[in-house]
């Protein structure tokens, strides 16, 4: 595990993302909340050299010592939806956020499907618009994303803000659509920095993939039985995670690397890691 998460964090770009989960509170026949955090390196996008790869962390609250603490050696982009336990972190200039248009997103189709609001509307098409350029970018080079990016999503991005900026007056501050806007412009700097940058993602959704098997867990297993069993779980989830981002089968490789870890030398470690595994069975196929 440790040297699954030290290959993660030698990343310049992750996803991060948190959730909560249901841990059983000793003495007291109840469970409290802990959480499970995921940081996420997804290269594939722009065509980047390093294979995926989803280091969890458990932890028993959410308090913002905790990204702390995971970050410490973390040093680059971090896309982020928001979560104020992340601002010591951006403030310190060692990483940058990088904010998710897919949240902004969700919160005008909230608004559109509580209203059918034209307003609204046209709000969702201008941002489904910036998502259609993403399309014609996925798997390019960081400067051939960027390049197109600047010709094609600043300009819509500029007519986004002066839209935003515009129907902001016209609103009672009490709508649910003003706040949208609001919580849009407010994180505009964030929103905004993949368009100059070819490794960063329009939005958080590969960290929001990574978790989202975490939600089946819990319908299945309920809760885990201690905070040991939550860092547990972390190290599985992070194994299975990053075995499935390199369309391994989570089984096999899972049932291998536990048969041979006990005698495998600690100075070769990583040649378990998932993605090392996987080029070592394809070279012993041939």
């Amino acid at each position: 595990m440790e040297a699954l998460r030290k290959n993660v964090m030698a990343s310049d770009v992750l996803h991060g993302d948190d959730t909560p989960v249901p841990v059983l509170a000793p003495g007291t026949g109840k469970t409290k909340t802990g959480r499970l955090w995921t940081y996420v390196r997804d290269e594939r996008p722009h065509a980047g050299e390093r294979p995926p790869a989803a280091a969890f962390f458990y932890s028993p609250d959410r308090k913002g010592e905790r990204p702390r603490e995971h970050l410490k050696a973390f040093k680059g982009v971090l896309h982020a939806d928001g979560y104020a336990g992340f601002n010591a972190l951006f403030e310190t200039g060692r990483i940058t956020e990088a904010a998710c248009w897919a949240h902004v997103r969700r919160k005008f189709y909230d608004v559109h499907a509580a209203n059918g609001s034209p307003l609204v509307k046209e709000a969702l098409d201008r941002i489904g618009a910036l998502y259609g350029i993403e399309e014609t970018v996925r798997g390019q080079s960081p400067a051939e994303r960027r390049r197109t990016r600047q010709e094609r999503s600043i300009p819509w991005l500029a007519d986004l803000h002066d839209w935003l900026a515009t129907t902001k007056p016209k609103l009672s501050a009490k709508t649910d659509l003003a706040g949208a806007i609001r919580y849009t412009l407010s994180r505009w700097p964030a929103l905004i920095r993949y368009a100059s940058d070819g490794r960063i993602e329009i939005d958080n959704n590969a960290a929001e993939r990574a978790i989202r098997p975490l939600a089946l867990g819990r319908k299945n297993y309920l809760f885990a039985g201690s905070d040991t069993g939550g860092e547990r779980a972390a190290a599985i989830y992070s194994l299975i995670g990053s075995a499935k981002l390199n369309d391994l089968d989570p089984e096999a490789y899972l049932r291998d690397v536990l048969g041979r870890i006990a005698d495998h030398p600690i100075n070769r470690i990583s040649d378990l890691l998932p993605w090392n595994w996987a080029n070592a069975v394809l070279h012993q196929a041939v």
